[in-house]
C-alpha cells in the first residue's frame, strides 16, 4: 500500500476526520478492509470520505437512517463495527 498514493491519501483522510470517534470508526474500517478492496470499493470509500462526520457516526450508531445511495455491501460491512478496537 505504501507505493500507492491514492491508498496513502485515503488512509490519512480516514484517520484524520476531525473527531476521535470518526477517526476510530472510519480509520478502523479502512485498516481492516482496504487490502481486499477492488477498484469499485476504493471509489466507494473515496466518495464516503466526503461525507460529514456527524452523518457517518449517526449511520454507524443507527441514530439516523443510511441514505439509499450508501446502502449495499460496503455499508453493511461498515455498520458491523467489528473493526473498532476499544482499549480499556
Amino acid at each position: 500500500m505504501n507505493d500507492n498514493p491514492l491508498m496513502r491519501r485515503l488512509k490519512f483522510r480516514a484517520w484524520h476526520r476531525g473527531t476521535r470517534e470518526a477517526d476510530y470508526t472510519v480509520g478502523g474500517f479502512f485498516e481492516r478492509y482496504h487490502a481486499s478492496w477492488n477498484d469499485e470499493q476504493i471509489a466507494w470509500f473515496e466518495r464516503f470520505m466526503d461525507e460529514q462526520d456527524a452523518d457517518i457516526i449517526g449511520w454507524a450508531l443507527g441514530t439516523i437512517a443510511v441514505p439509499e445511495e450508501w446502502k449495499g455491501p460496503m455499508m453493511d460491512q461498515f455498520l458491523k463495527l467489528d473493526f473498532v478496537k476499544i482499549e480499556n
